[in-house]
């Protein structure tokens, strides 16, 4: 259950960011047994804030604020809170000129993927930011990252979903989490910049950019993830030794529905045509299964080695050079939506917003 707005102002929801505070450690504070989440989080923002140089505080946007209750813990996360997410953004669409999210950073370029497939054709910014630190924390990334994604929130030309961390403007669905402790900590391995923080300026890279102006109203995809909010989508990742009987201990079982697969370089696996075999029988079955690269650079090539040859004829769709993020997300998407088979495998091997 959502909070009510804290509103700043008299002034029209419609030239406001709606803040949607999810939890994280960006607001956690110490407590006896370590940090915990806390609340009052609108207040403690406000507070944050007017810390800013007088010339800063001048060019933010005016902004409410709703925070989740209970907090969420983004290793927690499921794709229920991606779609609890997306539904509370389209509730409030029309009322608000741009979106940040706030959000733990351990799933958020996950939640970041899955938002870009449910919002498809925003004609608006969706912001998601966090910190590796708590708000309050002397020296904490999480005033600068706050004040980024508001001011990047209210750029008209940013017109889909985004992450910004550490002065940096990222694709949603090309995002990963690359470090456990450094304040860089996300990267955009495959994909440039769609824009940056130099010195007081926030400067947007229009070209890089989805831009839907053109092409009518949103077309969001508010589709059912409960069916697949229980591990019935598996995420394999290849190791020296796997067995055909640990592959198939994963595909065969009736709950699963659909799986990513990690391989090696540019889309190989051992070289055991029994392993193959039990993927192709799970694809036979109806299940969806998708290969991306274990390397964070670089796309999948099906049959471009020996090692590789046969993934096609079994039924394997390639990821290209999607993030697992990206990958895992799409899949769960697309199997939530109720069209045929035939139209879930040409919908995952279709860019829908530039994840691939």
């Amino acid at each position: 259950m959502n909070q009510a707005p804290l509103l700043a102002d008299a002034q029209s929801s419609q030239e406001r960011l709606l803040v949607i505070y999810t939890g994280g450690t960006i607001g956690m504070q110490p407590q006896s047994n370590g940090l915990s989440p806390a609340g009052d989080f609108p207040e403690r923002l406000a507070s944050a804030l007017s810390q800013l140089p007088l010339r800063d505080q001048q060019m933010l946007p005016a902004y409410d604020v709703i925070s989740y209750s209970p907090l969420i813990d983004s290793s927690a996360a499921t794709p229920l809170t991606w779609q609890q997410l997306a539904a509370d953004i389209a509730e409030r669409f029309t009322e608000h000129r741009g979106f940040v999210v706030i959000h733990g950073t351990d799933t958020l370029s996950w939640t970041a993927a899955s938002l870009a497939y449910q919002l498809q054709g925003l004609d608006r910014p969706v912001v998601l930011t966090g910190a590796m630190a708590p708000l309050e924390t002397p020296n904490s990334d999480a005033l600068q990252n706050l004040y980024g994604a508001l001011r990047f929130a209210a750029h008209p030309e940013l017109q889909e979903v985004a992450i910004y961390f550490a002065n940096r403007l990222l694709r949603g669905t090309r995002a990963i989490k690359q470090h456990s402790e450094a304040v860089e900590a996300f990267s955009s391995p495959s994909y440039p910049l769609l824009g940056e923080r130099i010195g007081d300026d926030f400067i947007l890279f229009p070209s890089r950019g989805l831009s839907y102006q053109q092409r009518g109203a949103p077309r969001f995809e508010l589709v059912d993830y409960q069916p697949f909010a229980n591990g019935e989508v598996v995420r394999i990742t290849l190791w020296p030794g796997i067995a055909p009987w640990q592959l198939e201990a994963w595909l065969s079982h009736p709950n699963v529905k659909g799986a990513l697969l990690q391989l090696w370089g540019a889309g190989n696996l051992p070289d055991n045509p029994a392993l193959l075999e039990v993927i192709a029988k799970a694809s036979g079955e109806g299940k969806l299964i998708a290969a991306i690269s274990q390397c964070p650079q670089g796309r999948v090539h099906m049959g471009a080695y020996a090692a590789g040859h046969g993934l096609t004829d079994a039924g394997v769709l390639s990821g290209d050079d999607m993030t697992p993020e990206a990958a895992y997300t799409k899949l769960v998407h697309v199997l939530a939506q109720p069209i045929s088979l035939e139209d879930q495998r040409r919908r995952f091997l279709t860019t829908l917003v530039g994840e691939r």
